[in-house]
């Protein structure tokens, strides 16, 4: 048995790409995307014609439409390969608009279901801001189910977690980013792998919170660096995985340990944590890492949307 196999006995495995072909190689059971795969994905010619056709169904609505059109067109292609779901995302431009969020994901919502295609199979993809969150209050009270990202803390967690969120993306490579560049040349990598990673780690907590107080919110770890992360999060509710780490996975014979067990969650007996405003804003402010993790996370979305734009603006001209 490889590690992915063996993997999939513990976790179910999500595809972290937006490209099909990896999908079908992988036999992910969900899939999330983000605007930065998928301006990753259209420019390679095979999936050129999805952009060509938002470009040219909807010549005359805003840049806007066309791109959320856009990647409704590959969430719909996706579902035709992955049993489970897809993860589609908000433009990062509106982390801060709770209103704007909300519009925005009933209408891709819509959008698939005018397309066939259930709402259970489809999340909301939103970041763990404080407005993002009650957008996610809102729309999972509609049915709509969401998948909160760019998620570094705990208290981002918990806040979800008290908005009803279908699931959670928590970050652990770019934690493990943090706290490598932090140390700068004190950083020990033997003494910062596997369960003691600090991502790793950080989702684990989650994890252990999650379950000592039955918390029905899944935990999908997110943001790979290596394989060794992956491994060491075995058990977590799901885990989105990179082709690339996909194929190291597959490569490698071995068994997987399983690592995370509600009865181990339950040892911790983690503190209570309130899930009001001002308890969110102060802990979130405390932690510098998540904090500027958060921050810098949504500026790279937005950036990518806005070379989305570009390409969609450039196409339409041609």
């Amino acid at each position: 048995m490889n590690q992915l196999e063996s993997l999939r006995q513990h976790t179910v495995v999500v595809a972290d790409t937006g490209d099909f072909e990896s999908m079908r190689a992988f036999r992910p059971t969900d899939a999330t995307t983000n605007p930065s795969l998928i301006l990753k994905a259209v420019q390679k010619e095979a999936y050129r014609p999805l952009l060509d056709r938002a470009v040219r169904d909807y010549r005359n609505e805003s840049l806007t439409h066309v791109m959320d059109r856009l990647l409704v067109s590959f969430g719909t292609e996706i579902l035709k390969i992955v049993p489970g779901r897809v993860s589609t995302e908000v433009d990062a431009r509106l982390s801060f608009d709770t209103r704007g969020t909300v519009e925005r994901g009933r209408t891709i919502i819509s959008w698939y279901e005018a397309a066939g295609i259930p709402r259970e199979r489809v999340l909301i993809k939103i970041a763990s801001t404080w407005e993002g969150i009650q957008a996610a209050r809102v729309l999972q009270a509609e049915g709509i189910r969401c998948n909160m990202t760019l998620l570094f803390s705990l208290v981002q967690a918990v806040a979800c977690a008290d908005a009803g969120a279908q699931l959670i993306s928590p970050f652990v490579g770019r934690i493990y980013d943090w706290y490598k560049k932090s140390a700068g040349k004190d950083w020990d990598e033997a003494a910062n792998a596997g369960i003691d990673d600090p991502g790793v780690k950080s989702v684990s907590r989650i994890y252990e919170y999650y379950k000592t107080y039955g918390i029905p919110t899944e935990i999908m770890g997110a943001s790979f660096r290596n394989v060794g992360q992956i491994t060491a999060l075995a058990g977590s509710d799901l885990l989105t995985i990179s082709t690339e780490l996909l194929a190291e996975l597959e490569q490698a014979e071995g068994d997987v340990p399983l690592r995370l067990t509600p009865e181990r969650a339950a040892q911790a007996k983690p503190e209570r944590i309130t899930a009001d405003e001002i308890t969110f804003r102060t802990m979130l402010n405390e932690d510098a890492m998540a904090t500027e993790k958060l921050s810098e996370g949504i500026r790279a979305f937005a950036a990518d949307a806005r070379k989305l734009d570009g390409l969609l603006g450039a196409a339409a001209t041609a």
